[in-house]
């Protein structure tokens, strides 16, 4: 199962690095001034391998697929969703749809198991723009329920991860932002983030699409089943074959290749950071290539944020998913090179740096 996956290199330069730096810090602002925007400047000036970097044609990949885990009663809303809110996508009218279109984001949405027929009705071979279809298991299919057995088999797993690298090599442009959706996908977020971080399922388990408090309690206690019937899926795949969904695994595809490519890849939140989890299992140095948009709503996310070391960048009470959280994150990183690229610096403005002998009260 590991052969489809790259090895990631160190893209650290201390070189780079220093001209970067250097650079924020003659800008015509007090060192350090622009906060957290400096870092991220810096971080993308990194990950191009540019003191000047540039973000071209920007691509949103919302990855969808079903759960056979909802039979179990995990989400609020049923699976049907999942089909409908894709179509919602593919009509412009959804949350990441509107957010994309005005931050001049091209949106792809991937059918990696919806068990539904997008090209129902059309001619063989027909397409639909704005649409991929790369199921993994049939017309039809998502997931098995994971309750009963492993939700994937290591051959459906290797191929979603696959067609998720595949996806990315054929996108153009040097950022990816990551979108979701599925019905029940909080729940294999969740117990990703149990397993791989080894907490407790229930500081994991949070509403997802709206469950009451009572609801979340059956929510955990399904989850903690599935975790003991998977007790032996302790390695990075198999804990996401086990438990993961199909649209998750082919977003670790895409992001493993996407950080091969060293295109910024920007994660939005609790379900998107799972597949970066197993990502940086597998290759830590995936970290270098992401930018997390925003600290989700949903329970559980700060978990993942603490377990990969990482701050986000807005904090909202977002939970939406679609990739909503990166569209709206999407200018900060146009900020941050701007900055770097535009700014003038103190020699070039004629602007006095601040003195060496100032007397400090």
């Amino acid at each position: 199962m590991h052969s489809t996956l790259p090895t990631l290199a160190n893209i650290h330069d201390a070189a780079l690095t220093a001209k970067l730096q250097s650079t924020l810090d003659n800008k015509t602002k007090p060192q350090g001034s622009l906060g957290r925007l400096e870092g991220l400047a810096l971080q993308i000036g990194q990950i191009l391998g540019s003191a000047t970097p540039v973000l071209e044609q920007p691509q949103m990949v919302v990855f969808a697929a079903d759960h056979g885990l909802t039979a179990r009663g995990v989400s609020a809303f049923p699976s049907d969703v999942t089909w409908q809110m894709v179509e919602n996508f593919l009509a412009g009218g959804a949350a990441v749809s509107v957010l994309s279109k005005q931050n001049g984001i091209a949106l792809t949405v991937v059918d990696c198991g919806v068990k539904h027929d997008f090209l129902a009705g059309l001619p063989a071979g027909a397409t639909r723009p704005g649409l991929q279809v790369r199921k993994v298991a049939g017309a039809e299919a998502g997931t098995s329920d994971s309750s009963a057995g492993p939700a994937m088999t290591p051959a459906q797993c290797t191929a979603a991860m696959e067609q998720g690298r595949e996806l990315v090599r054929g996108l153009p442009g040097n950022a990816l932002l990551l979108g979701e959706m599925g019905i029940g996908n909080t729940s294999a977020a969740s117990l990703i983030l149990a397993r791989l971080a080894g907490l407790d399922i229930a500081v994991c388990t949070g509403a997802g699409t709206g469950l009451d408090a009572p609801a979340v309690l059956r929510k955990t206690e399904v989850l903690r089943e599935v975790l003991a019937l998977h007790a032996a899926a302790v390695q990075p795949l198999d804990v996401l074959a086990a438990m993961g969904g199909f649209e998750i695994a082919t977003m670790v595809g895409a992001v493993m290749q996407a950080a091969e490519e060293r295109r910024v890849v920007v994660v939005d939140g609790f379900i998107a950071s799972s597949a970066v989890v197993v990502a940086h299992a597998l290759q830590p140095l995936v970290l270098q290539r992401c930018v997390f948009a925003h600290r989700s709503g949903e329970r559980g996310h700060e978990f993942m944020l603490q377990h990969l070391g990482v701050q986000a960048l807005l904090d909202l009470g977002l939970r939406l998913g679609e990739g909503s959280g990166a569209a709206l994150a999407w200018p900060l990183l146009q900020s941050a090179c701007t900055i770097l690229r535009d700014m003038a610096s103190f020699a070039s403005a004629g602007v006095s740096e601040k003195s060496t002998d100032a007397v400090t009260a």
